[in-house]
């Protein structure tokens, strides 16, 4: 089989999954449902793996591939085609996202064991990772809107799983919301290059858009600005963030779904496939970079106060996707996606432990009531620090080597690019320590209660209650289930962290500078035309010395954390004492939230409530339809009241009319 053949089956798999799952799910019994999405993203993952195999086989020039199943839509001798791209970022792409996701599914067969709408979750999930695929292997700007919306409706319905939780269905409306204003620009941008260009798939827009746009033109700057609308809102950018830490309202393994491989890598992956534009746009470029620096920034120090387990995370996410958008904007292609995909490994890694330490905690996610579980739960404890070793880039490990590589690209730019790379290293700092303050408070210190339970043999169960509020909830259909499980005692649950735990030490191996370079050496045609990359050289000499300084950066990051937490334990509350108002600023999140509801949600609100009850009732209402209405009313009384019934009131009717016309033809004639 051909490689487009192979990508089409990566869709076919996933889909057919979610339909079958949705169709059968009452005569579905036990864990049937899961059995059969795990399989059909496993069987994605092979294709996906053929496809790869396929793509190897072709001449380097010959590695972009494009196949129309039929066409689909048409508009001003304009043809839209339901059509595939397959090059070696869109085969990369799908072997992270089907790889990973695989990994989650598994794990999610004996996570979700206990839920009253494990079948539905299942059927959600695939769909969610058949969009995403979608989104990837999109030949043309049409289809990619079509993917983008359906993975913003599938994280929707993910994160408001558990419906009857408030907090859960608010947390998906936000997120909707916001990728909605992304999917607008996105929009708006197909838009523009279709009357600007007059075609929409990849090949024809990037061989066309050098002859018809000047550098920098306003044009080609607008349509890149409107295209990181949407990257920004998919990828929880500054100031589309605040979507993703309410997302940790979902099921666990749907946090690591979004987090690791899909949904918020979507915008990088846009910013990397539409590289011909932002080449004709250097000042949207910088832009993109710019804010992916003020996002890690920011991330990393809101994570260093709060104590959500899962939103500590979430906020890591948020900061590691600012490193990724740095790189694919400052031409630094293959080494933002490299780190797309170790940081896939470990960040799925994190969560899936952490949902274990979760679930062995009732639910409860607050890392100041955890503590003590290295002896009761040891591989998941041993899971989660490699996770973090990952994270915070430890040297060795995946994202040490991944993470380097774009900071030292920046710095090899040089002139302004150094902002990126002293940024970037000082969030390394940040990130090394919030990393570890994870690891040494539940891992290390004294055994919680649960954990000395654990460690006797019984998983505690309490009573059901939103981890968010406190409120007191039913196991029924829309809630959690009452069971937990955790990966010291399921072996789906192990068996997928082994995996992740393993690529996320050693995938970094594949780009050792001076020995490898496998994934920019696989890219290559993809980016071959690119400028930047091309002009910019990065040594090995550079490269170490940048490995030396990430090294130092995360063993400085680690330290704090190790004198801070165990050392010193208590030192942390005597600075939150100290510097209240930054602690303050920080656990509040920046007050991106309520400066969004002041600039935007109240003056939208007003607005809607003053064209409700001044414009639409007083202008609409009264003026526009009333004022007809009245009219009507009156002369349809005058009418009625002119039907009395006697002649001779008719006959003078008549006698009046004749007199007004001749009146009329006197005055004409004259």
């Amino acid at each position: 089989m051909s490689a487009t053949t192979y990508a089409w089956l990566v869709l076919a798999f996933p889909l057919a999954g979610s339909i079958l799952i949705g169709l059968t799910w009452r005569w579905l019994p036990g864990r049937t449902a899961g059995v059969i999405g795990t399989s059909a993203i496993a069987l994605a993952f092979l294709c996906a793996i053929g496809a790869l195999v396929q793509l190897q086989a072709e001449p380097a020039e010959a590695r972009h591939l494009a196949d129309t199943l039929y066409d689909y839509a048409g508009a001003a001798g304009i043809p839209f085609d339901l059509g595939i791209f397959v090059d070696p970022l869109s085969v990369y792409m799908i072997l992270v996202v089907s790889g990973v996701s695989m990994l989650i599914h598994l794990y999610s067969l004996a996570y979700m064991v206990g839920d009253e709408g494990y079948r539905r979750f299942f059927a959600y999930l695939n769909f969610f990772v058949f969009s995403m695929l979608l989104l990837i292997l999109a030949g043309n700007y049409v289809l990619l809107i079509v993917g983008w919306a359906f993975v913003g409706y599938a994280s929707y319905a993910l994160i408001s799983f558990w419906y009857r939780r408030r907090t859960a269905t608010t947390a998906g409306m936000k997120a909707f919301v916001i990728n909605v204003i992304g999917d607008i620009g996105l929009v708006f941008a197909a838009i523009l290059l279709i009357q600007e260009l007059g075609v929409s798939d990849y090949g024809s827009v990037f061989e066309k858009a050098p002859e018809v746009f000047q550098s920098n033109e306003w044009t080609i700057v607008a349509i890149c600005l409107l295209l990181l609308v949407g990257a920004f809102a998919k990828s929880a950018q500054v100031p589309l963030h605040t979507w993703l830490p309410d997302a940790m309202e979902g099921p666990t393994p749907v946090s690591a779904l979004i987090h690791a491989a899909t949904m918020v890598t979507a915008g990088v992956y846009l910013i990397a496939r539409s590289y011909p534009l932002f080449q004709l746009a250097p000042t949207a470029a910088d832009v993109s970079a710019f804010i992916g620096l003020a996002t890690l920034l920011i991330a990393a120090s809101i994570a260093l106060v709060v104590t959500d387990l899962k939103r500590i995370i979430a906020y890591s996410t948020m900061s590691q996707i600012g490193y990724m958008v740095v790189g694919v904007s400052i031409g630094a292609y293959s080494a933002g996606l490299f780190h797309l995909m170790t940081h896939a490994f470990f960040k799925a890694l994190l969560f899936m432990a952490a949902g274990s330490i979760i679930a062995a905690m009732a639910s409860l996610q607050n890392i100041d009531r955890m503590g003590g579980f290295r002896k009761a739960m040891p591989f998941t404890c041993g899971a989660l620090t490699i996770g973090a070793l990952a994270l915070a880039g430890f040297p060795g490990t995946s994202g040490f080597f991944s993470k380097d590589e774009i900071l030292t690209f920046a710095a090899a730019r040089g002139g302004m690019y150094w902002i990126f790379a002293i940024g970037g290293y000082f969030a390394a700092i940040l990130t090394a320590f919030y990393a570890f303050r994870i690891v040494f408070r539940v891992v290390y210190g004294d055994a919680v209660p649960e954990a000395k339970e654990l460690e006797e043999g019984h998983l505690h169960h309490g009573e059901p209650e939103n981890p968010a509020t406190g409120e007191k909830e039913d196991t029924d259909v829309g809630f959690p289930g009452p069971d937990h499980w955790i990966a010291e005692r399921a072996l789906p649950m192990r068996i997928a962290m082994a995996v992740l735990s393993f690529g996320a030490l050693f995938l970094g191996f594949l780009q050792i500078p001076g020995v490898d370079h496998v994934v920019e050496s696989f890219l290559e045609p993809t980016f071959e035309d690119s400028i930047i990359a091309h002009t910019v050289e990065v040594t090995t000499r550079d490269s170490y010395i940048g490995m030396t300084v990430g090294a130092l950066c995360s063993l400085l990051g680690i330290g704090a954390a190790f004198y801070l937490y165990l050392v010193a334990p208590g030192s942390t509350l005597r600075l939150r004492d100290r510097f209240r108002p930054v602690h303050d600023f920080l656990e509040n999140k920046w007050y991106f939230d309520e400066l969004i509801d002041l600039v935007i949600y109240r003056p939208v609100i007003a607005v809607g409530r003053f064209c409700n009850s001044v414009f639409e009732k007083v202008v609409v209402q009264g003026a526009v339809v009333g004022g007809a209405t009245g009219a009507v009313r009156g002369l349809s009384g005058a009418v009625r009241g002119a039907q009395s019934g006697f002649v001779r009131f008719y006959a003078l009717l008549v006698i009046a009319g004749m007199v007004g016309l001749g009146l009329y033809f006197l005055v004409v004639a004259s």
